[in-house]
């Protein structure tokens, strides 16, 4: 499998993923490209509704193809289309065929999947805390063994998740 020049960090909220991408960027002097969804629920000034989660899906995939068709410089991706997909699966009990066409269609770049070793923060826009946490953890690791992404979970409390999430990126050869 061939290695890609980018990488998304995963997992449930308050795992700590953009603090994490953030991190990585300035270390290793690379481009990440932020979280879409979250700007996106906050400007809406009311409820989330299926169409908007749609409309999430379709810019982080133009998000992605936009990135990938210019850059070939390193890149951190601060969630991907398996979040939204599980996003799709919980809270509505679908997903679109043409979201799960195209995660099929994304190259087997590596994962850093976040685990729910940070204590939860909840803030305005998080909604799934507690036990559920778990379960998310849970379905992002199925889906990416499903689609065939390689992962490496990521476990430590401040410095340390960056330390660990360091020595994968040695282990796999990106940094």
């Amino acid at each position: 499998m061939e290695k890609q020049n980018f990488i998304v960090i995963t997992g449930p909220e308050s795992t700590g993923k953009t603090e994490l991408a953030q991190a990585l960027a300035l270390e290793l002097n690379c481009q990440w490209v932020p979280e879409l969804s979250r700007g996106f629920i906050e400007q809406l000034g009311r409820p989330y509704q299926i169409s908007d989660v749609e409309t999430i899906a379709r810019l982080q995939i133009q998000q992605f193809q936009k990135v990938l068709a210019g850059n070939r410089n390193f890149t951190i991706f601060d969630t991907g289309l398996i979040i939204t997909k599980v996003w799709f699966d919980v809270v509505y009990q679908q997903c679109p065929d043409w979201l799960t066409e195209a995660i099929q269609k994304l190259p087997k770049c590596l994962h850093l999947l976040c685990a729910t070793d940070i204590p939860w923060a909840p803030d305005p826009v998080r909604e799934n805390g507690g036990k559920m946490r778990e379960k998310l953890f849970d379905s992002y690791k199925q889906e990416l063994e499903f689609f065939g992404f390689p992962y490496e979970i990521i476990y430590g409390l401040g410095s340390e998740r960056l330390k660990n999430a360091i020595r994968v990126l040695k282990q796999h050869q990106y940094v």
